[in-house]
């Protein structure tokens, strides 16, 4: 996304009448929250989020008491909540992100909106992974599927997200084969049954995963090349997420040259990274980097500049879970 950057404004701000919660409101503010988390990240978006749930009282609202709406607006707010989600996770708050969720999800089953609800399904597996529950995250991923096939942009993403799952289970030939399979589907291309929310599945977004999941397997090889090609195009700002992993995978392939090259790259700029599983991501390299004793001088004089460099709850916290990687 390339729209630019503006200021968050909440909902009556921005109709500037002061009337009740419309469909239309709501889908401005997913569309204001999706362009300020692309443009600046999930930090820069998070008085969006505060000022949004201020906004919509229905955000807030127990799900069970929004019967009466109308299904057209409980869609909306299921996709508004998904979006508050999403913002959740990256900004380093995966608890609250979690209920975000299950309410996104509540909201989505009571207005039918099936695809939504995949989204959320979808969102969820991420986050179990992140907290090292892949089992939870297959689950997940599972829930996706339906009596009808689904479109290939969504289904491989379906396959990338059980990827992931199955290399924290230590399923290395499933994994390639799950990373084959999504490969292959996303190469099948769009049609006229993706959801309107399929258009950041693009080929970037899957490089980037490809190569993730193969760091998880420790195929660095095979991964250094994917994420560098991920880390490197223009994107929107989460991408961000690709040059950490990057960095990650190349002090485990003891690549030390390409390391501090990158180090030196990316700590300039570290402390305007937009997303909080980035720079903790990063914080962490960087802290295993500074103890690894093959390491060169240099390559531990980067790492300590690059933790220098982060927000300060990056720098100086462990990794928000050992089975992150």
């Amino acid at each position: 996304m390339t729209r630019a950057a503006r200021p968050a404004v909440g909902l009556g701000a921005a109709c500037g009448d002061g009337s009740g919660t419309t469909v239309a409101r709501v889908r401005s503010a997913v569309r204001r929250l999706v362009a300020l988390d692309a443009e600046q990240g999930a930090t820069a978006a998070m008085e969006g989020v505060r000022e949004t749930l201020r906004e919509v009282p229905e955000l807030t609202a127990p799900p069970v008491s929004l019967t009466g709406l109308g299904g057209d607006l409980l869609a909306a707010l299921a996709e508004l909540t998904e979006v508050i989600g999403w913002i959740l996770f990256d900004a380093g708050l995966p608890r609250h992100a979690h209920r975000a969720n299950l309410r996104a999800l509540a909201l989505a089953e009571r207005a039918g909106d099936r695809w939504t609800a995949r989204l959320v399904l979808l969102n969820h597996s991420m986050l179990g992974a992140y907290a090292g529950q892949p089992r939870a995250a297959l689950e997940s991923a599972a829930r996706v599927v339906g009596a009808r096939p689904l479109p290939a942009r969504v289904d491989s993403l379906v396959l990338i997200r059980q990827a992931h799952a199955t290399a924290l289970l230590g399923g290395h030939d499933e994994t390639l084969r799950l990373l084959s399979r999504a490969r292959g589907r996303f190469l099948d291309g769009l049609s006229r049954h993706d959801p309107p929310w399929a258009w950041w599945i693009d080929e970037t977004e899957l490089l980037g995963h490809r190569g993730w999941v193969l760091a998880r397997l420790r195929q660095w090889d095979r991964a250094v090349p994917l994420l560098y090609e991920a880390a490197t195009a223009p994107g929107p700002s989460y991408r961000h997420l690709f040059g950490a992993e990057l960095l990650s995978a190349l002090v485990g392939a003891g690549a030390w040259r390409e390391a501090e090259g990158l180090i030196e790259d990316l700590a300039p700029r570290a402390a305007r990274i937009g997303s909080v599983r980035t720079t903790e991501r990063l914080g962490g390299t960087a802290r295993a980097t500074r103890a690894h004793t093959a390491a060169p001088a240099r390559l531990r004089d980067a790492a300590a500049y690059l933790l220098d460099s982060l927000p300060a709850s990056a720098a100086g916290t462990s990794s928000p879970n050992p089975r992150y990687r």
